[in-house]
C-alpha cells in the first residue's frame, strides 16, 4: 500500500515539474454559465453529445437534490426509492454503475457499490453542471458505459462582497435553509456555504400493495397508511478558496464535508405490526481537492490532487416482544479514495491541438456487519494515461481522436479508443452533424468482487463498443433563440454484470453474455424576450431500449430478448418559465412509459410499475432594496396528486408544497 501512495505522489511531484509553453488565459478560461451553451463547433469536443444545465434551471431547483434536477431537465432517468431516500441515476439504459460522477474532476463514485446516491448532493453546491452522454465520457475517466456527470465550483474574481441566505419551509415538516458568504479580491476568493435539510417525511399514500377482499361482492379495499420511519436530516459545509498570484497561475482549494442520517420505512407490502423493526443509514463524507493551472502562450498545464472518504452504517433492528429491539444487521463501511491527475493542452495552430494525462488513484473499502460477523477489506490501484488529438479542416470539419490505457491493480487492460466528428452543413447556420465509435470498459466494484456472502471474484470486466450519430442546430431570430438536437446510439456491451438469486439462498453477481441498447434523444429549447416579458420552453424526450441478449440456457426465454428491469421504453420532461416585472410562474412536466421489475416483463403480476405523469408549478416574486434582492417562491409538487411509484413498494408523495424565502446581499 505505502509503495502505491508513493507512486501517486511521485506521479503528481514529475508532472509539476513540467514548464509549459506559454498560452494566454483568454484561450481556456472557461465562460460564465449562461442559457445559450458555448462550444457548438470545436474541435476538442467533436463527435461528442454534452448537455449543460444552465444556471437559470440551477436557481429553479436549488432547494432540491441533484436527482431533481436530473430527473426534470436531462435524459437521465433517475431511480427513487423514496422521498429523501436512495436515488440511483440510469443513463441510456445502463445500470447506475455505469454512470461516473465527477466533482471539480475527482471521480466521487463508491468504490465499493460503484455507483453515486444522488439524493446526497445538494444543488445549493453546484455552480456548473454538465453531462457527457456515451461514450463522450472517455474525455474523464473509463466505466462510463451509460454517460457521466461533472459538477463544478468557481470563482467570481470581481466579487468584493456577496452572498445569500434561504429558508424553506413545507409539507411533512420540512425545512430548509441555506447560507452563502463570498469575499475577496482580484488576487483571493473565499465561499463558504453552509446547508441544512430536515423532513419528517410522514405523508400519506394509498396502499395497493395489500388489501382486504369483501367475502361476498370480493372487491379488494387498498388501506390508507402513513409513511413512518422515513425522516431524514443532512447538514454540510463546502469551502472555497482561489488564489490568483499573477495573471498565468490560478491555485484552489476546496473542502466539502456533509453528514446525513435517515430512517428506511418498511415495503408497503409488509403486513406485520407497526414498529416491527427499525432501518436506518447513516452517510458521512469528507472530500478535499487542491489544484493549480499555469497558462502560457499556447498551452496548459493542470494539477489536481484530492481525497475522499465515507463512512456508512446501516442498522436494521427488529422489536422482539418482552427483549425489547434486536440487531439483525450492524454494517460498518468505510471507504476512501486517493486520486492525482495531471493534464497538459497545446495548441499548435493550424487547426491542431492535444491533450495528454494521467491518472493515478488508491482505493480502500472496509466493511463489517458486526451481527454476521461478515465483511472485507480490499484495495485496488488505477493507474491510466489519455492522450486525445484535435483537428480542424477547412472550417467545415472538426476531427478527434482519443486513446485511453488502463492499468488496474498492475494489470495491463486493452487500449479504449474513440473516434468522433463534427460536420458544418451549412456555412451559415448552425447545423451540426456529428457522430462517433469509440470502445469502453468497466471493472467490476469491490462488492461485486467481494461481497461477503455472495462476492464473486471471478467476474469478467464489462466491455463494448458504441456507435453514435447525431444533429444540432441553433438559431438566433433577434430577442429569441433556438436549439435542437437529435442523437441515435447503439451500444453493444458483453459481460454486463448482474446480481440475481443464487441457489445457496443468497444473492450473487454473475456477467449476462450480452445486453443491446439502443435509443434516441431528442432534446429542444427555446428561450427569448419582449419588452418586460421573458420566456424560456424546453424539452427532452428519450426513447430506451435496453434488452437482455444472456445465454438462454443459462437465464431461459422468460428473460432472452426483454427489456431490463426498472428502465422506461419512453420518457422526457418539458419546462415552461413566465418572468415579468420580477414576477414568475415556471410549470414542470415529467412522463415515464411502464416500467418491468421481473426479468420476464409479465405486466399481469402486481409488480409491474405503472406509467405516470408528474407536473410541478412555482410562483415567485423578487424585489430589489437598494443593492439586496428579496424573493419569495411557493413550489407546488404533483400538481394533480398522482399516485406513482418509482420503485416497487416503495410510494411517493401526493401533492406537497414549499415555501421559500431568499435574500441576495
Amino acid at each position: 500500500m505505502h509503495r502505491k501512495i508513493c507512486i501517486i505522489i511521485l506521479l503528481s511531484g514529475l508532472s509539476l515539474s513540467i514548464y509549459p509553453q506559454g498560452m494566454r488565459d483568454s484561450v481556456f478560461r472557461v465562460p460564465p454559465v449562461t442559457i445559450t451553451a458555448t462550444g457548438l463547433f470545436s474541435k476538442e469536443e467533436a463527435g461528442m453529445k454534452e448537455t449543460r444545465i444552465d444556471s437559470v434551471i440551477i436557481l429553479e431547483k436549488i432547494n432540491m437534490s441533484l436527482s431533481g434536477i436530473l430527473s426534470g431537465n436531462s435524459t437521465v432517468f433517475i431511480k427513487d426509492h423514496g422521498r429523501g431516500a436512495l436515488a440511483t441515476a440510469s443513463m441510456r439504459g445502463t445500470a447506475p454503475s455505469h454512470t461516473q460522477v465527477n466533482w471539480n474532476g475527482m471521480n466521487i463514485n463508491s468504490p465499493m457499490a460503484g455507483m453515486v446516491d444522488f439524493s446526497l448532493i445538494p444543488v445549493y453546491i453546484i455552480d456548473e453542471l454538465n453531462i457527457r452522454h456515451g461514450t463522450a465520457s472517455l474525455a474523464s475517466r473509463s466505466g462510463g458505459l451509460g454517460g457521466s456527470i461533472s459538477i463544478n465550483n468557481s470563482a467570481d474574481w470581481s466579487n468584493r462582497f456577496s452572498g445569500r441566505y434561504m429558508q424553506g419551509a413545507g409539507s411533512y415538516s420540512s425545512f430548509d435553509e441555506f447560507l452563502q458568504f463570498n469575499a475577496g479580491n482580484r488576487h483571493i476568493q473565499s465561499k463558504t456555504r453552509l446547508y441544512h435539510n430536515y423532513s419528517k417525511n410522514d405523508y400519506t399514500f394509498l396502499n395497493r400493495a395489500i388489501g382486504t377482499p369483501d367475502p361476498l361482492t370480493g372487491k379488494v379495499t387498498n388501506p390508507v397508511d402513513t409513511n413512518d420511519n422515513a425522516a431524514y436530516k443532512k447538514y454540510g459545509l463546502l469551502q472555497e478558496i482561489y488564489l490568483r498570484p499573477g495573471s498565468r497561475d490560478f491555485l484552489s482549494v476546496r473542502y466539502w464535508v456533509q453528514q446525513a442520517h435517515r430512517t428506511i420505512p418498511r415495503a408497503t407490502s409488509y403486513e406485520g405490526p407497526d414498529n416491527s423493526n427499525l432501518n436506518s443509514q447513516s452517510d458521512t463524507d469528507h472530500r478535499l481537492i487542491a489544484g493549480w493551472k499555469h497558462f502560457g502562450e499556447n498551452s496548459k498545464l493542470e494539477v489536481n490532487t484530492g481525497y475522499s472518504s465515507k463512512q456508512l452504517d446501516y442498522i436494521l433492528k427488529n422489536v422482539v416482544h418482552g427483549m425489547g429491539t434486536i440487531p439483525v444487521i450492524y454494517s460498518e463501511s468505510r471507504q476512501w479514495s486517493f486520486m492525482n491527475k495531471a493534464s497538459y493542452t497545446r495548441d499548435t495552430g493550424r487547426g491542431f491541438s492535444l491533450k495528454a494525462s494521467i491518472d493515478a488513484g488508491l482505493y480502500g473499502v472496509n466493511t463489517m456487519d458486526t451481527v454476521k460477523k461478515t465483511g472485507y477489506d480490499r484495495q485496488r490501484f488505477e493507474l491510466s494515461s489519455f492522450i486525445s488529438l484535435h483537428k480542424q479542416v477547412a472550417g467545415r470539419l472538426n476531427i478527434k481522436l482519443m486513446l485511453r490505457q488502463d492499468i488496474i491493480d498492475n494489470k495491463y487492460i486493452t487500449p479504449i479508443p474513440y473516434l468522433g466528428f463534427d460536420l458544418r452543413i451549412l456555412e451559415d447556420e448552425k447545423l451540426i452533424v456529428k457522430g462517433n465509435i469509440a470502445a469502453n470498459y468497466h471493472q467490476p466494484s469491490l462488492n461485486d468482487l467481494y461481497w461477503q456472502p455472495g462476492g464473486n471474484p471471478d467476474l469478467s470486466p464489462e466491455k463494448g463498443y458504441s456507435y453514435e450519430l447525431g444533429l444540432d442546430f441553433r438559431k438566433e431570430y433577434g430577442n429569441h433563440g433556438l436549439q435542437a438536437g437529435l442523437t441515435l446510439y447503439r451500444s453493444d456491451i458483453n459481460n454486463w454484470i448482474l446480481w440475481i438469486p443464487g441457489y445457496k439462498g443468497y444473492w450473487e453477481p454473475r456477467n449476462i453474455k450480452r445486453v443491446l441498447t439502443r435509443g434516441a434523444e431528442i432534446s429542444v429549447a427555446l428561450n427569448g424576450s419582449s419588452g418586460s416579458w421573458s420566456y424560456r420552453l424546453s424539452g427532452t424526450y428519450a426513447y430506451t431500449s435496453s434488452v437482455n441478449y444472456g445465454d438462454k440456457r443459462i437465464w431461459g426465454d422468460e428473460s432472452w430478448g426483454k427489456q431490463l428491469v426498472y428502465i422506461p421504453l419512453h420518457s422526457g420532461n418539458m419546462m415552461f418559465k413566465l418572468s415579468y416585472m420580477g414576477f414568475s410562474l415556471s410549470w414542470h412536466h415529467n412522463s415515464y412509459s411502464e416500467r418491468y421489475t421481473t426479468s420476464g416483463n409479465d405486466s399481469s403480476r402486481r409488480d409491474w410499475l405503472y406509467p405516470y405523469f408528474m407536473n410541478d408549478l412555482k410562483l415567485g416574486k423578487e424585489i430589489t432594496a437598494g443593492k439586496s434582492r428579496l424573493s419569495a417562491s411557493l413550489k407546488v409538487y404533483n400538481l394533480f396528486n398522482e399516485s406513482y411509484r418509482s420503485v416497487l413498494y416503495r410510494p411517493m408523495p401526493g401533492r406537497n408544497y414549499m415555501l421559500l424565502l431568499m435574500v441576495k446581499f
